[in-house]
């Protein structure tokens, strides 16, 4: 190879000069992060006790279910709990509107997307994030219980990262509850015959869902749950918040 092959071309440099910056925006990148977890980790601290609500972004406000998810966060709210949702329409919508005309904080944990979601404008506190993991976090870290609403692909995902997380044993144990026997029936079902016969899951994991469709039962199991124990952490339960 002559020496004159050895020398780097311009598309060579440019192509290097690319892949450089790309790395240095990654590096950075890990401080953006780190910068939205202690902004909404110091925002959120003060809104314990809280529940986080899931549910579908297309849901219209003349939706039962629309109606039903304003029911439930109002009566949690006026229940002493803080209510968090993902801050945008449908069933968050929903979720902010009931806590935000009841006694206690409404919350939305917004996310920016490039051409959907803005926020919804029931909210005593509004958090931004660009990540959706930070977002998943807090959802999880802050919340004593989830209530599932009917909803669709953000919806499950938000449902099974609760569940793994407390099953594998990185996040403390809460109630988390579906509403709607009619729309997760068939989906809890299938988590007993399927999952469960296929030892994909243990018999005892189905005790992590409930399934409640009175919005006062609700509110009464969330109560249920902590009546022996109480709504603060122990110092294990903080210790393993650490790990999420």
């Amino acid at each position: 190879m002559s020496l004159k092959d050895k020398v780097p071309t311009l598309v060579d440099t440019a192509a290097q000069a690319d892949i450089h910056a790309w790395r240095a925006r990654e590096s950075w990148r890990v401080f953006e992060i780190m910068a939205e977890f202690v902004e909404a980790a110091e925002r959120l601290q003060p809104i314990q006790p809280a529940v986080s609500i899931f549910g579908s972004a297309r849901t219209p406000q003349e939706h039962p279910y629309y109606k039903l998810t304003e029911q439930v966060a109002r009566l949690l709210s006026d229940a002493g709990f803080s209510v968090i949702s993902g801050g945008g329409p449908g069933i968050m919508e929903a979720a902010n509107k009931g806590a935000f005309f009841g006694k206690s904080p409404s919350v939305g944990l917004n996310i920016q997307l490039p051409h959907e979601q803005s926020g919804n404008p029931y909210q005593d506190v509004s958090q931004s994030f660009r990540h959706f993991f930070a977002r998943k976090v807090m959802f999880v870290k802050h919340a004593t219980a989830y209530v599932v609403m009917p909803g669709g692909f953000g919806t499950l995902d938000e449902l099974t990262e609760a569940l793994t997380l407390i099953q594998t044993g990185k996040s403390r144990k809460i109630p988390i509850i579906l509403v709607g026997s009619a729309f997760w029936g068939g989906m809890v079902d299938w988590f007993r015959n399927i999952l469960v016969t296929e030892k994909m899951i243990g018999p005892d994991d189905m005790n992590l869902v409930q399934l409640i469709d009175e919005p006062q039962a609700i509110v009464d199991a969330i109560f249920k749950y902590y009546e022996t124990r109480g709504f603060e952490m122990s110092p294990a339960e903080r210790e393993m918040q650490f790990s999420l």
